[in-house]
């Protein structure tokens, strides 16, 4: 089983306008939540080097890793981008799906494409090997339904999910209002661990994919959106404010982490761990979020970390073809493998992410058309 809950929907208000969320400081991002991301991105990095040439051995507990920081992303993505919906909604009293999907172009297709086409041109001059249907799964944002594939695109299931989750939410808050599309995120959080046992149970060829196929993992994203939802609400119950202020819920990650172990005995993690970890998690971030001055808070808004969190993306997508623990390529050895997916990330974040997402800031914000100079009079 590939690693991968029950928790009761409890009534949502539908938030109201409240006031602007935490800023990191000196710019218009969420505080903490590339620090997060940084994180997270390490984790996944960590986990892939293990076992590549000449990575120190590590105890088996390190490979989780990745999968768990893959579930920080789901979480964060659910939150950041439930967040900004909202925003919108509370802004101009509707969600364009319009504008919600261009954004998403400019942020996800420029890079993936540009990977995607590196990984084409490797594979037809023979320098990597690729399996049946892994381009176009790939291409096509499907890749975790496809279980049979190779290494170089095996990462690009997470992103598939993401994708997947893209097309479906926007298009749930605006058709259905935000209160409505809030419990549907709930029952998400009751249906999913059903789904994960039922498929368990019933169908075999399953576990290879348990935790990859959306319906098993979107809990992971919809515990974020349900977060920033119900955010204003439990902002306002000082009980929670205490708890999630002290220094006992610095604690919630190394919970989780410890929950996440249970992937091993997929009769307890599939309806009740799962759902630990995506809760700890979340809780974790609102702390994180909501209490950027503490110690933790203020290390995931140091400016290593912000830097990191910023280039995660690229990172994840590159990284892949440095860090394959099956190849015998020198370039695929440790440390060489590291400096080679530093640079291959930097490289695609400064010429075509950072290209593409300023792009989309000049069209969102264009410049002011000079007034025409007045006539002479005669």
């Amino acid at each position: 089983m590939r690693q991968q809950s029950t928790v009761e929907a409890q009534p949502i208000p539908a938030p109201a306008p409240a006031k602007a969320p935490e800023k990191a400081p000196g710019a218009g991002r969420l505080a903490s939540l590339d620090g997060l991301r940084a994180v997270s991105i390490l984790l996944v990095l960590w986990s892939h080097l293990c076992k590549t040439a000449n990575f120190p051995p590590m105890p088996r507990v390190v490979l989780s890793l990745g999968d768990f920081g893959v579930r920080v992303f789901f979480v964060i993505s659910g939150y950041l981008i439930t967040t900004l919906l909202l925003g919108e909604q509370a802004k101009t009293g509707t969600i364009s799906l319009k504008g919600f999907y261009v954004r998403r172009v400019y942020r996800i297709f420029p890079a993936f494409y540009a990977f995607i086409a590196v990984v084409a041109v490797l594979s037809g001059a023979g320098v990597i090997e690729l399996r049946p249907g892994d381009l176009l799964h790939a291409v096509t944002f499907t890749m975790n339904h496809h279980q049979e594939r190779s290494w170089w695109v095996g990462h690009l299931w997470s992103l598939s999910v993401e994708e997947q989750f893209y097309l479906i939410w926007p298009a749930l808050l605006l058709f259905l209002g935000v209160r409505r599309g809030l419990y549907a995120a709930a029952a998400v959080m009751v249906l999913s661990p059903l789904t994960r046992v039922l498929l368990w149970r019933l169908w075999p060829e399953s576990h290879e994919g348990m935790g990859e196929l959306f319906p098993t993992i979107c809990d992971s994203i919809a515990v974020g959106c349900l977060l920033s939802g119900g955010r204003k609400w439990l902002g306002e119950q000082p009980a929670y404010l205490r708890a999630l202020r002290s220094p006992a819920a610095m604690l919630l990650p190394f919970f989780a982490l410890l929950v996440h172990q249970l992937w091993r005995h997929p009769s307890v993690y599939l309806p009740v761990g799962h759902t630990v970890v995506n809760v700890s998690l979340a809780l974790y971030i609102d702390r994180a979020v909501r209490f950027p001055e503490g110690l933790d808070g203020r290390l995931f808004n140091t400016r290593p970390l912000e830097f990191v969190g910023k280039l995660s993306y690229s990172l994840y997508l590159w990284q892949q073809l440095f860090f394959n623990r099956y190849s015998s390529s020198p370039l695929c050895a440790f440390p060489l493998n590291v400096a080679l997916a530093a640079v291959a990330a930097l490289v695609s974040y400064y010429t075509v992410e950072k290209t593409f997402l300023d792009l989309r800031a000049r069209r969102a914000h264009p410049a002011p058309t000079p007034a025409p100079a007045p006539r002479p009079a005669h």
